[in-house]
C-alpha cells in the first residue's frame, strides 16, 4: 500500500516526523509537500496532490494530511471522486490511545484520507493513530458497503 503524506506550514513539523515513522515500518511513502516549512504557503496546493492520487486508485493508495486543525484540509480532499477523507485531532472521551473512533473510519466508513489537526495532537498521540488507522481492514459488511455506495453514486450539485 502507498502512502501519500501532504501539509502546510502548519503540520510541516509532524509530517517529517510521521514520515520517519512510516519508512521505519516499511510503509511506501510519497511525500507531496510542503517539502520546506514555508509560514505563508497554502494547504489546497498540497491536499490537492494527494487527493488527486487517492482519487485514481482508491483501493490502494491511502493518504494522510496535515494542517492546522485538518478540517480545511478534509474539505479540500473531499471534493475528489472516491476520497472519504476523516479528521482526527485526538479522542475527546479520552479512550486509549488511538481510539475506537480511529478504528471505525476504516471498518465502517473506509476512510482512506486522514487529515490530522497539528495544532491539537502530539507526536505519540499522532504515532499510535495513523498506525491504528493503517492497520485496521474495512469489514466490507453489507451495510457499509450499501452506505459506502450511496455516497458515491450521490448527483453532483450545481
Amino acid at each position: 500500500m502507498q502512502i501519500v503524506l501532504a501539509t502546510d506550514h502548519a503540520g510541516f513539523e509532524l509530517k517529517e516526523y510521521l514520515k520517519g515513522v512510516l519508512l521505519k515500518k516499511g510503509y511506501h511513502v510519497d511525500d507531496v509537500g510542503a517539502h520546506e516549512y514555508q509560514p505563508a504557503d497554502d494547504y489546497p496546493d498540497y491536499i490537492a496532490l494527494a487527493a488527486q492520487k487517492v482519487s485514481s486508485d482508491p483501493d490502494n493508495v491511502r493518504a494522510i494530511i496535515l494542517g492546522g486543525s485538518g478540517q480545511g484540509e478534509a474539505i479540500v480532499a473531499n471534493r475528489f471522486p472516491h476520497v472519504r477523507a476523516v479528521v482526527y485531532y485526538g479522542e475527546p472521551s479520552g479512550g486509549d490511545e488511538g481510539g475506537d473512533l480511529i478504528a471505525l473510519t476504516r471498518t465502517h466508513n473506509n476512510a482512506n484520507i486522514l487529515s490530522l489537526g497539528a495544532r491539537f495532537l502530539d507526536k505519540h498521540r499522532t504515532e499510535v493513530a495513523i498506525l491504528r488507522w493503517l492497520e485496521t481492514e474495512y469489514l466490507s459488511e453489507e451495510r457499509h458497503v450499501r452506505r459506502i455506495s450511496k455516497i458515491e453514486n450521490l448527483p453532483k450539485q450545481a
